[in-house]
């Protein structure tokens, strides 16, 4: 891994401020996206009618020292370890490519307006963390592409089988392995940069700009989905849902465990 800002190296062809409108423009439309897919699919008005429903049905009052206990709760379990899955492996992958974007994506954002050129030295420490969270991003989301979904581990299909719910994961990785190769070939002063560069950036752009049709919003609706899960239990409305056996059936052969999620 190369210590070099890429993004400092790149202003010697692009003006910093060329390369800070984008990222701002990429920032408005996950902003812009996620709005208009909360609007067309009327989620957060299913989400609150949810919450009262579950209020209104509940046999129990939730108090405030409470509430703030299942927050807490909800985001150290279900948010920072991912604790809805209960499959390992792919818990692991979740984690990784979780957190490998986030660190991806918060060391690019400083590195672009806090270090736009090579006359401000960038510390080492950020490139460093720009590319292990982008090897994170790879080795999580090629594992779960190629051996854990649902699709290809358990039923079986090819695992170039493309649908629409798979353009999230797609974008990312397209947009994650082709920042690596172009930041690679920058610091090699490679011949093929500039292609590898429109097509990074094109990878980027579908990415960001697919909010609406995409898996990305998700990101956003699931930890109020947990949350809601948990103040259901809390109150005893339980969504409608029966309370949990005693003794659970166990699906699959005794001699082979299932391989449903």
């Amino acid at each position: 891994m190369d210590s070099s800002n890429p993004f400092a190296e790149l202003s010697a062809s692009i003006a910093p401020w060329l390369i800070q409108t984008y990222v701002i423009v990429m920032i408005l439309l996950v902003a812009g996206g996620t709005l208009y897919d909360i609007v067309h699919k009327g989620s957060a008005r299913y989400f609150f009618e949810s919450w009262r429903n579950a209020k209104r049905k509940g046999s129990r009052q939730v108090g405030g020292g409470t509430m703030v206990g299942l927050a807490i709760q909800t985001a150290a379990v279900d948010v920072a370890t991912s604790g809805e899955f209960c499959n390992p492996r792919r818990r692991i992958a979740h984690l990784l490519t979780m957190y490998g974007f986030l660190a991806y994506v918060i060391t690019t954002v400083i590195m672009v307006f806090c270090y736009p050129t090579t006359a401000s030295p960038t510390p080492a420490i950020l490139p460093m963390l720009w590319y292990i969270g982008a090897l994170m991003v790879c080795v999580g989301g090629y594992w779960f592409w190629f051996f854990i979904r649902v699709d290809v581990a358990a039923e079986g299909n090819s695992p170039f089988r493309i649908v629409r719910a798979d353009l999230f994961i797609l974008s990312l990785l397209a947009s994650v392995t082709l920042g690596l190769i172009w930041a690679l070939l920058l610091a090699a002063d490679s011949a093929w940069t500039t292609l590898f560069l429109a097509l990074y950036l094109i990878a980027t752009t579908v990415l960001f700009g697919s909010v609406p049709w995409s898996k990305f919003s998700h990101m956003f609706f699931k930890p109020a989905a947990a949350l809601q899960k948990r103040v259901a239990e809390a109150n005893g409305s339980r969504s409608n849902l029966p309370g949990p056996a005693e003794k659970p059936e166990v699906f699959g052969s005794a001699r082979r465990l299932p391989r449903h999620y």
